[in-house]
């Protein structure tokens, strides 16, 4: 590293002083470093470094046109122990071979069909809730979405085990940011175990208990329900002995689009109340548009394409609140960034966050205005100025699900409930693997 001429970035008297600076504000910190020293930033991190980038062609260069050069970061190698190999976490020709198999689940017809689930689950949701009601709008929101993905991928219900799978969905999140402090891997090797990993051993065993559930339903039933898990117990791998894929392979990608289906779009919808709540003129004009296409019948997947403010206000709430705050490549083998050479074995750091408050892309940045979305801007927006969902050959499969469940949800929904926040209670966000509201968000259901 000696030899190499490094881009500009904090200085700090101690080694790693930098990185415990981020993890006590990692989205303030990020922030900070874009606005102090440019597009390029090296963090420390180690004999081969980390860099934060904020440069949209810059960040198109890693994740699409050499996107070849890169592995995925830490996290997700961690996010192993949980998910497995599944297209999260695998990389090279097994990851392309997965997602060519999963991709039909995700086709565009098969996603319009699932838009009558997701409004009959959310109707069954707001027919439950009552006048005055005090609600955590996270977990609600969790547990529809979970519904959903249950339904609609696994044909099947999971809702009354949502609070059971939402609360070791938060204990692995918490025991994921453990595993990533620098002193984690030493903890881990210790004969005993540490509380964190305690954790994580219990939420993994009662998700695969879930899973592997759903898993032996299907082969027992050896019906072909046209669902996501059927496909997988139908497929037959590329491997030696040409068999079907094994359960563990078949729990790996179940997993993986089980929990990466509903959380994603759970933390984008509560995010979205949230900000609506504190946003009347926006709320009023969400709600006229919502009763002049509907004219108060539920919506539909052809209703899709007649709410653009209501995909405006999502797009919006995702750029704010990204639900995927940052994505991270380890770098293969030296690699020119820029003006700069950084050596294989770094880690390139693209923030979401950051990119999508960067006031050269959205003037005001810091404002919620849905507006922004419904006219071209006067100078053309880059590409990766805005990416919520990722880009490049590991662009999210479910991009397209996620778009209509969002809007298709917050239609449902806000027909006929407006949410309230309650006074005196702290939202704080905080950056895990996805952007959850620490501790959830309580709100007053008020209905119209």
């Amino acid at each position: 590293m000696s030899t190499r001429r490094l881009p500009p970035g904090p200085k700090s008297r101690i080694p790693g002083g930098s990185l415990m600076q981020m993890r006590g504000d990692m989205l303030g910190y990020l922030a900070r470093m874009a606005r102090e020293h440019g597009d390029i930033v090296y963090l420390g991190g180690g004999p081969s470094g980390l860099y934060l980038i904020s440069d949209p062609e810059l960040i198109q260069n890693v994740l699409v046109r050499d996107h070849r050069n890169f592995h995925k970061g830490r996290a997700l190698t961690i996010a192993k122990r949980l998910i497995g190999e599944g297209l999260v976490t695998s990389e090279g020709d097994f990851h392309r071979r997965q997602r060519r198999l999963v991709q039909p689940a995700f086709h565009r017809q098969r996603i319009a069909a699932y838009g009558a689930t997701m409004v009959e689950l959310a109707a069954r949701t707001r027919a439950r809730w009552r006048e005055g009601e005090h609600i955590d709008i996270a977990a609600e929101m969790m547990r529809l979405t979970l519904a959903i993905v249950g339904k609609t991928l696994f044909n099947t219900d999971v809702e009354a085990e949502a609070a059971e799978i939402g609360e070791a969905m938060t204990d692995s999140m918490h025991a994921f940011e453990w595993m990533l402090r620098p002193y984690a891997p030493f903890l881990q090797k210790l004969p005993f175990r540490v509380p964190a990993v305690r954790r994580f051993d219990r939420a993994r065993k009662r998700l695969d208990a879930v899973i592997y559930r759903l898993i032996e339903e299907h082969r027992a039933a050896k019906d072909d329900n046209g669902d996501l898990l059927s496909m997988l117990l139908l497929a037959h791998g590329e491997e030696a002995d040409g068999g079907e894929m094994t359960n563990d392979q078949v729990r790996d990608e179940a997993m993986t689009l089980f929990l990466a289906g509903h959380e994603t779009t759970s933390n984008g919808l509560t995010w979205t109340w949230y900000l609506l709540a504190q946003h009347p003129d926006v709320e009023a004009k969400l709600t006229a548009e919502i009763e002049s296409v509907l004219e108060g019948r539920l919506p539909t997947s052809e209703d899709v394409a007649n709410l653009p403010y209501t995909r405006a206000v999502f797009a919006e709430s995702m750029r704010l609140y990204p639900p995927v705050w940052a994505v991270a490549r380890r770098a293969l083998a030296d690699y020119s960034l820029g003006e700069y050479e950084v050596p294989a074995g770094a880690v390139v750091f693209m923030s979401q966050h950051v990119m999508h408050r960067d006031p050269r892309y959205f003037p005001l940045p810091d404002r919620f205005m849905p507006d922004r979305w419904l006219t071209e801007p006067e100078t053309p927006r880059p590409r990766f100025a805005y990416f919520p969902f990722g880009g490049g050959p590991r662009i999210c499969i479910g991009e397209g699900f996620a778009w209509m469940e969002g809007i298709l949800l917050l239609a449902t929904l806000g027909q006929q409930w407006r949410f309230h926040l309650l006074p005196n209670q702290k939202v704080t966000v905080e950056p895990l693997l996805t952007l959850r509201p620490k501790n959830g968000i309580a709100m007053r259901l008020q209905k119209r």
